[in-house]
């Protein structure tokens, strides 16, 4: 992990260059993207099949109802239990967001034209779980159920070519219908242009992060925020539990080779034993060559100077997660502005958030926090303006209105207005 020591402003300069070039990496196959893209456009499920078959030997698209019933029939019961659980939790805490949105907002002016603000649910979505991550499918397909989408659509890719049970188990649970097995840019690809679907969510690897941006905003829509390869950032000091912080930074680079990892700490002391804790854990780790990678690439230790250093580097780097694990962490959290999720104190493990308090985990990478949310309800509604206008009122606005589209030269306006006005 590199060590930078915020002591001099060309160090913190240093640090926005390093946040600069991971967020600005090129793909290296975007090239190869685009032509999977143009491709299963003009040739629909028979270029989705041929690139399934070459990148996962995968022949099987569409999966029977006896095949899910078959695969879920063999999961872990406590696996079950655990994800009714999480459901429960998500379920409840994501109907709570609802209750702000079901009201539409209604107002009439003294020349009783009446303006609204409708709430309209978005008619049709398609979600992209990776094929292990159970917990991911809750997280989107939930607050998609909650907010009353009508159709909702799981592409997910298999596991060493074999169905995920706990994945389709959850598919079940929450009353999805459409399922198929199809992973990577295709699957995006798919989603897209074969089953047209309004909006597609759901995070994945670079590949599959590309695909969605280059469909987003021409052929469907997206999540607002950039839900690329998973962050963490963990604020630390002298009486910290040096276990936890370990187990912290590794838990988020065992995800993807792009993952990033970053402590901030006032106290030099504690660098060295967090450096070597984590390379003793990393190898004990089955994801080990993953997590290796990650921390190699992108892993951060940040020597601050005083506090006010510490949240002005938390909002700059404005990471996915965030761990204040400090006793004191009301004077911190209180100040940052950009941030996926924070996790208080050194009971809350942010990897538990992943899976069971509730609130969502698909959040704001790459410095997306500056300026988006974590999924949520609303990611699914969408908000129409409602007008109608009396005789009185069209001609009370009207003329105003004709004054500013003739100062625009925009006289078709001005004419069009004029139309619905009985005195000129």
């Amino acid at each position: 992990m590199k060590i930078i020591n915020c002591s001099s402003k060309n160090n913190l300069k240093k640090l926005v260059n390093i946040l600069d070039s991971r967020r600005d990496e090129k793909i290296k196959n975007s090239k190869v993207i685009d032509k999977i893209l143009q491709n299963i456009k003009k040739n629909k499920f028979k270029a989705l099949l041929k690139y399934e078959m070459k990148f996962s030997k995968n022949k099987e698209i569409n999966i029977s109802k006896n095949k899910i019933n078959k695969s879920i029939k063999s999961l872990d019961p406590k696996v079950k239990k655990a994800i009714d659980y999480a459901y429960l939790r998500i379920q409840k805490f994501h109907s709570k967001q609802i209750k702000n949105y079901k009201k539409n907002l209604v107002y009439v002016d003294k020349f009783k034209n009446k303006l609204e603000y409708i709430n309209v649910p978005i008619e049709s979505v398609g979600i992209y779980v990776p094929g292990n991550l159970p917990s991911t499918l809750l997280m989107n397909a939930i607050p998609a159920k909650i907010a009353k989408v009508k159709k909702i659509i799981l592409a997910t890719p298999k596991v060493s070519g074999k169905l995920n049970p706990a994945v389709l188990y959850a598919a079940k649970k929450i009353g999805i219908k459409e399922i198929y097995c199809m992973g990577g840019a295709q699957a995006i690809a798919s989603l897209g242009y074969i089953h047209k679907v309004n909006k597609i969510i759901g995070p994945g690897n670079q590949f599959v992060a590309e695909a969605k941006r280059k469909l987003s905003g021409r052929v469907v829509g997206t999540e607002s925020m950039y839900a690329g390869p998973s962050e963490i950032c963990v604020l630390a000091d002298k009486n910290t539990d040096l276990n936890q912080i370990i187990t912290s930074l590794v838990s988020q680079a065992e995800h993807d080779p792009n993952s990033q990892c970053i402590l901030i700490t006032k106290d030099k002391k504690i660098i060295k034993n967090v450096i070597n804790g984590v390379k003793k854990l990393v190898n004990n780790l089955p994801r080990k060559k993953i997590a290796s990678i990650a921390l190699n690439k992108n892993g951060l230790i940040i020597l601050a100077k005083n506090d006010k250093q510490i949240i002005s580097i938390i909002n700059e780097v404005a990471p996915e997660h965030l761990e204040i694990n400090v006793n004191n962490y009301k004077k911190y959290y209180k100040k940052i502005l950009n941030a996926g999720s924070i996790c208080n104190g050194k009971y809350t493990p942010m990897s538990a958030s992943d899976y069971t308090v509730g609130t969502n985990h698909v959040l704001p990478t790459s410095g997306s926090s500056k300026f988006s949310s974590g999924l949520n309800t609303n990611e699914f509604i969408k908000k129409i303006s409602v007008v109608t206008l009396s005789k009185l009122g069209v001609e009370k606005i009207g003329n105003p209105a004709i004054t500013l589209s003739k100062f625009e030269q925009l006289y078709g306006h001005a004419q069009s207005i004029k139309s619905r006005i009985r005195r000129k």
